[in-house]
């Protein structure tokens, strides 16, 4: 799914990262990282051209350093979908950025109101997931300018007393030894502090080591005179002369007794960050509502942030008549005389804390009627709301509540797991099981506590391959828990309960869609008016980051929703002809000048295209033989081609008696396919045989030229000079004759390549850099892109550094393209430029490049076109586990041409 749906963290404490949920997000060399660093460091203010200029470039910017600016927003845009990153009159700005250092203030804050509240031992927890964040110098990246060392310090103070004051928490615990462990360190670190000296002596002391303390004090008293020449200030001084009377109040306090009942019995995993963030938006605002969809933890995330008996439970709240009662029983109104609804606004005037509201979906309109009163009549009144559909309150702040991160999921499944089995160890699951099972449910906590408990009965693998019926498998939630509902299918059934007719008709037309689906898809089975809803209702997730809306169903709704169809056949039916229609508009794009928008959409769409695939070739093989026939260049771009040639070596032994056209096409895709993974002589015969089928048939004239030009490339190289000429010219003469615009350009583009071949370089350049400009004109970005490069193929061994030049416009037409297989063509070709160059690092790089990818896909660029040199040694051996990036790819192209 790529960064689709997936949060963008960009972490700053320490070098500079961008991660989307647990995947790190190449943003490119140095610079880009840099650029992105500072505009995280503006926290959402915008940065000048002239600053951002100064930060990346120094004293030494290029010539046109505005330009250049733009080259890299530019990309950051393209990599980091979903990031509001835009221009206004100050600058630069980058929006909604989800930082660590901002999730590291969070957690402060939470930390500080548990002490506030005398919970340390939660509020040690919540110190030490802030600390866990740092990883070295804050904002790592960036030069040492006066802002940037403004930044880092105040962030490095914040850590610093974050450390104290997660010792003191940890002190105050009764965990004596542990905040002695702690603090020695500490005090060695920053030895000036002088709170930590303190809180080392007083630990020290009520471990029961008091002459350890004495000296520890009269350890920063020495140090302090030697090297500054000042004493302690007073607090130091006051602890010293009680450690020599042994004051008793120095002595360690009761713990506060834990209100029996008030915390869940397991542990709180993975919602660090949101329990931060709520407790940051109640700071702020009167009304937070967290929403989420069933079983992503909003009722325990309330539960872990208030106590069990601060949240007024409402899912057994069936008559709204019941409301206030309900609200007014668990907030401790009791003895009234009179009118209830006064007695309740009496009783949270008085209240010293937020109303937390549960599950309040299925009572919206109520309980926002109730909430409006109540904050206008109670000033000081703060709400927190769970529910799966925002209460559509003026000034409602909203927390989103969607599934786990992968790593906490895993987290969450191996420590539920041991509880229930206490000898089980992670060896005994492969980690990558626990990964595809948390994925399977969504990372959705109450799915992951089920699946924990089955293990025992299943094993993990056994439960990943159960799956299909999840809801009998995962079997009833335990006794004790915060969720109202008995099972996981009650728990979605509750959300489907609350559905119009419309609504729910749609939710259920939408199970069969994979990885999820477009506006597009859903507004063509009902208006946009229920997609909206089902949006709102925590049904259906919209991302609408990226400049395009998708939409998705979690898994377990998916399941769901299958389940209640009452012709789960048909809407499979349906789902593949959605499929069939989005690939025959895609066709014709493909070719044209909407080619790189069109790959990017299809790539979305690729689990769709899968399904609709599997489906067609069990009940509709014609159909799915001519669906993965039309698919052939996205299988090429992609890099994608031995599954393109297994879906379409399926689909002709599925369709033997489908028309004769649809065959020959299904051929010709597969024969290009082969050649793509160096498998020429195949390719060739296939063509061969293609031709001869419908070179007889007046009425497959376009099929024909299509089949010749590929009969051409196919050719290149080390083929028959004779037969690419015949076959680019017949093909070109038919396109020109059809007015064929693609495939005018494609074929000149073959004509100059076959002449190549035939020793006539100089015609044959001369074609190409024809064809490069008929393709420009058409707006035929991909084939202009490979006439670039077949061009740069006839001039790498030549003088004067033409072929640099040529292979970078390439390769950046080939990226705005989507296109792996010929942007690894680029590069072999770049490497050989620099290998003859001496330019012995730049060919590493690119080889690298291409290295990777070969190992991680069937594409064999060194063979293709008119370039089959590939010295020896190369490819061969372990591929580097992580490539360079393709942006410094161009710059390293870019650079080698201007040296030239």
């Amino acid at each position: 799914m790529g960064l689709h749906g997936a949060v963008l963290t960009f972490a700053v404490l320490g070098p500079f990262e961008v991660r989307a949920g647990d995947q790190p997000v190449r943003v490119g060399g140095r610079l880009p990282r840099r650029l992105l660093a500072i505009l995280v460091a503006g926290e959402g203010r915008p940065v000048s051209e002239d600053s951002l200029a100064e930060g990346l470039w120094g004293a030494r910017p290029p010539r046109d350093p505005a330009g250049a600016l733009q080259v890299y927003v530019s990309r950051l845009r393209r990599v980091l979908p979903g990031t509001v990153l835009e221009r206004s009159a100050g600058g630069y700005r980058l929006l909604a950025a989800d930082t660590d250092a901002e999730r590291f203030r969070g957690h402060l804050v939470r930390a500080r109101a548990l002490v506030a509240d005398d919970r340390h031992a939660d509020a040690h927890e919540a110190f030490e997931a802030a600390l866990r964040l740092w990883r070295g110098t804050p904002y790592e990246d960036l030069t040492d300018d006066e802002s940037t060392v403004a930044i880092r310090a105040s962030l490095v103070e914040q850590r610093d007393s974050a450390q104290e004051e997660a010792a003191a928490a940890l002190l105050a615990t009764g965990d004596h030894a542990g905040a002695v462990a702690r603090l020695e360190p500490l005090v060695h670190t920053a030895p000036y502090r002088e709170r930590r000296w303190q809180l080392l002596a007083l630990a020290l002391y009520r471990a029961g080591r008091q002459a350890e303390a004495l000296h520890a004090v009269r350890r920063v008293r020495s140090l302090l005179a030697e090297e500054l020449g000042v004493d302690p200030g007073p607090e130091l001084r006051q602890l010293e002369g009680r450690i020599l009377a042994q004051d008793p109040a120095l002595a360690a306090p009761d713990a506060p007794a834990a209100t029996p009942g008030d915390r869940p019995l397991s542990s709180f995993i993975g919602r660090d960050a949101d329990l931060a963030l709520l407790s940051r938006l109640v700071g702020v605002h009167r009304l937070v509502t967290v929403v989420g969809p069933a079983g992503s933890g909003k009722t325990r995330l309330a539960v872990e942030w208030a106590g069990r008996d601060a949240v007024v439970r409402l899912a057994d709240v069936a008559d709204p008549a019941h409301l206030v009662s309900a609200v007014a029983a668990a907030t401790g109104v009791t003895g009234f005389t009179g009118d209830l609804y006064e007695a309740l606004i009496k009783r949270l005037r008085l209240y010293g804390r937020a109303l937390v509201l549960d599950n309040c979906e299925h009572l919206v309109g109520e309980v926002a009627r109730l909430v409006v009163d109540l904050l206008d009549r109670i000033p000081t009144l703060r709400v927190v709301a769970t529910s799966r559909s925002l209460l559509g309150v003026d000034g409602e702040h909203s927390l989103p509540l969607g599934p786990l991160a992968a790593e906490d999921a895993v987290t969450l499944l191996t420590d539920r797991i041991r509880a229930g089995r206490p000898g089980w160890t992670g060896q005994d699951a492969d980690r990558q099981d626990l990964r595809r099972l948390a994925d399977a449910l969504d990372r959705l906590p109450l799915a992951l506590e089920l699946a924990a408990a089955r293990v025992r009965t299943f094993g993990v693998r056994g439960l990943i391959e159960n799956l299909d019926d999840r809801f009998t498998v995962l079997g009833r939630i335990p006794h004790s828990t915060v969720t109202p509902h008995a099972t996981l299918q009650e728990a979605v059934a509750w959300s489907f309960d609350l559905l119009s007719g419309e609504e729910r008709d749609l939710a259920v037309r939408l199970w069969p869609y994979e990885g999820g689906f477009p506006l597009e898809a859903a507004s063509s089975a009902a208006g946009l008016g229920t997609l909206v809803s089902l949006v709102d209702q925590s049904v259906i997730t919209a991302e609408t980051g990226g400049g395009t809306a998708r939409y998705w169903m979690l898994e377990t709704i998916r399941a769901y929703g299958r389940s209640v169809d009452g012709d789960p056949a048909a809407t499979r039916a349906a789902h593949a002809l959605w499929v069939r229609e989005l690939v025959a508009r895609a066709e014709g794009d493909l070719q044209g000048v909407r080619s790189a928008t069109t790959m990017a959409a299809l790539r979305l769409e690729l689990p769709n295209l899968r399904a609709g695939l599997a489906h067609d070739l069990i009940h509709a093989p014609c159909e799915a033989l001519r669906t993965a026939a039309r698919l052939m260049w996205f299988w090429i771009r992609s890099g994608l081609l031995a599954e393109g040639n297994r879906t379409l070596t399926a689909a002709l032994a599925a369709a033997p008696d489908a028309p004769l056209g649809d065959i020959v096409r299904a051929r010709t895709s597969s024969a290009a396919l082969f050649y793509f993974t160096g498998d020429v002589t195949t390719a060739r015969h296939m063509l061969s045989e293609a031709n001869s089928a419908v070179a007889p048939e007046p009425r497959y004239r376009s099929l024909l030229a299509e089949v010749r030009y590929y009969q051409a490339l196919v050719q290149l190289p080390g083929g028959d000079p004779a037969i690419a000429l015949d076959a680019s010219a017949e093909a070109h003469a038919i396109a020109t004759e059809t007015q064929t615009t693609w495939l005018i350009a494609a074929t000149a583009m073959a004509l100059g390549a076959a002449l190549v071949m035939a020793g006539r370089t100089a015609d044959g350049r001369t074609r190409l850099r024809a064809a490069v400009r008929l393709a420009d004109a058409s707006g035929l970005v991909w084939t202009a892109a490979l006439s670039e490069l077949m061009l740069a193929q006839t001039l790498v061994g030549a003088k004067g550094g033409e072929a640099l030049p040529l292979l970078r416009s390439s390769l950046r037409r080939f990226l705005i393209e989507g296109d792996l297989s010929n942007q690894l063509a680029v590069l072999h070709n770049g490497a050989l430029v620099l290998d003859a160059a001496d330019d012995a690092v730049g060919a590493a790089l690119l080889r690298d490049i291409v290295h990777f990818h070969q190992a991680h896909s069937d594409i064999r660029p060194a063979g293709t076109f008119l370039q089959s040199t590939v010295p020896q040694g190369w490819y061969e051996g372990a591929p580097p586990s992580q490539p360079p990036a393709l942006d410094d790819a161009v710059a390293v192209l870019s650079a080698s041409a201007r040296a030239v």
